[in-house]
This record gives C-alpha cells, structure tokens and sequence, in this order.
C-alpha cells in the first residue's frame, strides 16, 4: 500500500464530493456515505510508484482514485509485465483482495500522480453485508477479474504471436506520458502567412487556433501542415485570417487514454494531429508519428501504406498484411474488442480506398449510393478471416430510364467491386450476401419495404436467411441512406411482437456445448473430431442474444459488447447478467483470435474449431463458465417471449 507518510484524514467535503458522484456508492442513502466519509482517508502515490504487489501486500482498505491514474499487471515468469487493467478516476482497486480475504492478486502501480480516497477495509465489508445492491456491483467485479486473470494467461501463451521490442506501450502508456510541452496557438484573426511562420518558428506541425480571449480563449480550430500545403496548392490569399483556412471541431481526447485509443480515434477519422485534455483544457498535441516512435513498427505504418495507395491491385498485398498487425497486438497483449476493432478500421480503409478508385475508373453513378457492411464487419467484430458480407443502396431513381442505367452502372460496380475484395484476400460469401446479387441491390424504397415486410410480415425461415442483415451499417458512400434505413427497421422492429418471437426462437438453436456434467461436448469423428465450433456454439449465441434485444428496445448499435453496454445502461436487462454476458463474450473473442493467429502461424487457414484439450485449467474452467452464461441468456429469451407456451 502507499506510504502513511504520504497520507492524511480526508476532509468531509472531498470525500462526500468522489462517493457522491461515484457508482455503487453515489446509490448509497445520505446517511450512510457521510458515515463513510468520516472514516476515509486521502493517499498519495508519485508516477511509477508500486502501489500494491501481487502476492504480497496486505490490503487494508479500498483504494478509490480521485485523480490520476494506475495500471494492474501480472509478473509473467520471464520478467515481462502483462497488462491486465487501466483504471482512472472513480475506479477502485483492491476490491478482489478484501472480498477473498486474500493478498493482493495483481500488480498495481501508478501510471502519473495519483491521489486515492482509502475506504477502511472493516467499512467496506460491513457495506458488502448490508447492502445487496451495493455487494453485487463489487461481485461482477470479481467476475470480470476472474475472467481477466484468464485472458492475461491466455496472452501470455501466445505473447510469441507477435513478438515485439517495445511490448505493451500501446496499451500501458498513457497520452499524458507522450505529450510533450504547451500547445502552441494563435487567434482566429491571425493571416494564414503568421500561423506559418509561428509554425516554422518552433518546428511544429500543428497549430491550434483561439477565439474570444487570445492565447487563453477557447480553441475553435487546428491548422495542420498539411493545411499549409494545400493552400500553397491552390493559391490562396496568404494575408487572409486564420479561420478561412482551419479544420473545426478539433479532435479531443483525454490526458489518460491509452496511445492505443488514440491510435484508433485518428485512424478512424483519417487525421494525424489530437488535442490531448487536462482539466477541460488543451494540454498539447500528439501525432500520428509520436505513436510510430513510441511503438517501433506501429500499425500507422500499415495505415499510411493503404493510404499512399494509387492504384487497386497496390491494395492486395496491404490487406493481407492486417492479420500480421492483429497478430502483434494480440501478442502485446491487447484485448479482443481493442483487436477488432484495429482489424475493422484497416479493412474500412481498404474499402474506403478501392471503391473510390473504382468509381474514379467507372466514372459518377447515376444516383448516390451507399454500400452496407453486414454481418462481423457490420458489428465491427471481423477477425482474421472474414467473408464478404456487404449490400448497396441506392437513391430511388426519377425515371425508367434512370432505373435502367442505375442497374447497369451497379450490376458492373458490384462486380468488379466483390472480385476487387477477394482479390484482397476476403472470401465471397457462400450465401451470396453480397451486393453483386440483386437481392442485396436495390432502391431504397424497395429495400424499406423489403424489411417492412419482413418485419410485419414475418416468415421464420426468411427471418432466419436475413438476420445477418440486422446487425448493418453504412460503409462507404452516402452514408445517410445506411442510416436512416437502420433508423427505420429500429422503428419498426420494436413494435412487431410475431417478428421479435421468431428471432427468439432463433437465439434458441444454438445450445451450449456442456453436457449435463459439465464436460464439453465434442464432435465424436470426421476431420474435426475431438473440437467443438467456437463461432457457432460459443459465439453467436451472444451476438444473436444483443441483436435481439437491441432491436427489441430501438437500439441501433451494431456491435455486440456496445450493445450489450447500452442495454445495461439503459437498464432494459439485468445488469448482472449483462455484465457476466460481455465478460464471457470478450473471453471467447479472445480465445477465438489466439486460435486463428496460431493456425496461421503454423500455415493453416483460419478457422474455428477449438480442441478443448490444449487449453490450461484455468482456461477450460472460464469457457465452461463462459458456456454456462449462455444457459442463462437463452432462459432469460425463453421467459421474455414465453417461449415455454409453444
């Protein structure tokens, strides 16, 4: 624990502020957290400081963090952390240790300056005792550490899959550790001739751009250099004010991301300058190089290679490089939601790349379009080998002669389009889901009505064909006509009870692969005999579970855990229930990439078939509880569309 010397009596007012505002104890009555407040105390650790020590340190009271920032990691046997947990502020550590009555079980240190509130361990427990609600928020805790613990060994099997010479600096650094010095500006009014000389003054790339207030007003705006260039490029008025020139809203994320997060939040929005924030205030800046240099061979490389692309065929090879990508953060340790979604903005950016340079061949279609990703890369979750799921809207046409030339234009585009992605290495779609069938290219009137019918309307069977499409999203294009279609079926789904049962019945296929024992149920002969199918009988069952009560409720999230997270939020489930749900899928995602990078690096295709056999104790015990949840989702499904009645 840190040093008492380092620790005061908190006052009554700092610690009623940080129990008030922080869930389970923001739940508690007045009474009972100003008793508590008066027996905190106020801790302090410096930056790089060992908090608590795994298998040694005697926990003496919870830790509640009201500023700053720790890491909990597990001390492999060859000396290499492994990142198990960031925790900011209103997190807790310590709560495992006190509810086992045990040592610490992770590593804890303090990734800046870190001020806790200590909880007495004895007022704590008393709590745990007097208050379920209160006791069940700190039992998923547990949960999630359980299931934590498993996932670090799994990594730490598999941490050869991607060796790096810098492991985990995506994951354990912080943009607080990268940012380097005050961010420069200038205020809006400044010419565009000033905000290069400020910028070439001080050898920067960036400059931020200030409102009302000078220096110290608001930041309304970024001018990069890449700016700069493109108004050399089109010749524009150098004396002209800063304004003309700058990007708005400039790209924000707090000093206590990970590099990782920041790494995906400019990928996706295709930038290479952030805004790091401290306090509500602009702290400084960091770039897309920052992140390359702290990681060696950073996935921005990849990034930047597809982005340099000219020419489509430049784009084989590159797609084919992501699973190497994937394979060294699964070996750094990263998380399977943090993997996927570094997988699905790589493959946006191949899409993103290839079809604009196929339209820039074909030429303007004759009515905007969007293109749809359905399926895994509609819910953002593709792993190493992801067949195409995808369909096309369309504009609805003004004439038959419109109608015609759109059929043409998009029969051709699709094509060349779907031959283009296997080119690329993702394999067609063995139901034809896939625009270049004219079942998944239409107006979109025509597609409107198509899921009106459906979901008023519903047959069980093309319920079944078409339940992938419901986990949509716009890819490429307009993507307005993507969402307001997914705003539409989220209308109408919610009300269609017939249609909502027959995705029930659905979620209902796929039975857990337990026996009445708890063994595992494995195929018994053939080619995969001894494995069971991961994806099928582990997998889907929770995405189909998310889907249909996203739906259910009108949410229009695709993503399984994010749907999962904001049915929790919204309170439409049980959030116990929902909590062990994304826990056991994050685990299952997990065991199914170290699977797949395994097969790859022994020259196998990718597939799914797990063997229960080569998994650790630990890891058998946390897929049988995983399974065991799934139980329980498909009798929560049975009792809410009583199923039971027939």
């Amino acid at each position: 624990m840190t040093d008492p010397a380092r620790s005061r009596p908190a006052e009554a007012d700092e610690a009623l502020d940080l129990l008030s505002r922080t869930p389970p104890f923001a739940g508690l009555a007045p009474e009972a957290r100003a008793a508590l407040a008066r027996g905190c105390r106020l801790e302090f650790s410096a930056k790089g400081e060992r908090v608590m020590t795994q298998g040694e340190t005697e926990i003496t009271a919870l830790l509640l963090i009201r500023k700053g920032g720790v890491r909990l990691f597990l001390a492999a046997d060859r000396g290499e952390d492994r990142l198990v947990d960031f925790r900011g502020e209103g997190a807790a550590v310590g709560a495992l240790g006190i509810i086992r009555g045990s040592r610490a079980n992770l590593n804890v240190e303090a990734v800046e300056d870190t001020e806790f509130l200590a909880i007495p361990r004895e007022a704590f427990l008393e709590l745990l005792d007097v208050n379920p609600a209160f006791a069940g928020h700190f039992l998923r805790t547990f949960t999630e550490a359980y299931v934590s613990k498993a996932l670090a060994e799994l990594r730490h099997r598999q941490a050869d899959i991607g060796a790096s010479e810098s492991p985990l600096t995506l994951f354990a650094t912080t943009l607080g550790d990268v940012v380097k010095g005050e961010p420069r500006t200038a205020p809006r009014s400044a010419t565009i001739r000033d905000c290069a000389a400020a910028m070439a003054e001080h050898g920067i790339g960036s400059l931020l751009i200030t409102g009302a207030g000078g220096a110290n007003g608001p930041v309304e705006g970024i001018i990069t250099d890449k700016d700069l260039r493109r108004a050399v490029a089109q010749g524009r008025d150098f004396a002209a004010p800063a304004e003309t020139l700058m990007s708005a809203p400039v790209v924000c994320m707090e000093h206590h991301a990970t590099c990782f997060d920041a790494l995906v939040r400019m990928m996706d929005r295709k930038i290479h300058h952030l805004a790091v924030t401290r306090g509500g205030r602009v702290a400084g800046m960091v770039t897309s190089h920052d992140i390359m240099v702290l990681q060696g061979r950073s996935p921005v490389a990849l990034f930047r290679e597809i982005l340099a692309q000219r020419a489509i065929p430049g784009l084989y090879s590159l797609s084919r490089k992501i699973p190497l990508v994937a394979g060294r953060l699964l070996g750094e340790g990263a998380k399977a939601a943090n993997i996927t979604r570094m997988v699905s903005v790589l493959n946006d950016l191949i899409l993103d790349k290839l079809l604009t340079m196929l339209q820039d061949e074909m030429g303007p279609p004759p009515v905007p379009f969007c293109w749809l990703l359905m399926g895994s890369e509609g819910r953002r979750e593709q792993t190493f080998r992801t067949d195409q799921d995808n369909a096309l809207v369309y504009l609805d046409p003004a004439t038959p002669e419109q109608a015609r030339a759109a059929e043409t234009y998009f029969a051709a585009f699709t094509r060349a389009a779907i031959d283009h992605l296997s080119a690329c290495g993702y394999p067609l779609c063995p139901g034809g889901m896939m625009a270049v069938n004219p079942r998944w290219r239409k107006p979109f009137a025509e597609f409107r009505d198509f899921f009106e019918d459906l979901i008023m309307r519903p047959e069980p069977q093309e319920v079944l064909h078409a339940s992938i499409f419901f986990d949509f999203r716009p890819g490429w294009g307009r993507l307005e006509f993507g969402e307001s279609l997914r705003s539409h079926i989220a209308f109408h789904a919610r009300r269609e009870h017939v249609f909502l049962r027959h995705l029930a019945k659905d979620c209902m296929r796929a039975r857990p692969p337990l026996s009445l024992f708890r063994s595992f149920v494995v195929e018994k002969d053939g080619r995969h005999k001894n494995t069971l199918n991961l994806k099928e009988r582990g997998l889907t069952p929770f995405v189909d579970f998310a889907r249909l009560f996203a739906l259910r409720h009108g949410v229009t999230e695709t993503n399984t855990l994010d749907r999962l997270r904001l049915l929790r939020e919204a309170g439409h489930l049980s959030r116990d229930l929902l909590a062990e749900a994304a826990g056991a899928y994050e685990f299952l995602m997990q065991l199914r990439l170290v699977l797949q990078m395994d097969q790859i690096n022994n020259g196998q295709e990718p597939n799914n078939q797990l063997d229960p056999g080569a998994l650790s104790e630990m890891e058998k015990r946390t897929l049988k509880d995983a399974f065991g949840v799934i139980g329980r989702l498909q009798s929560l499904v049975r009792d809410a569309f009583r199923l039971n009645l027939g």
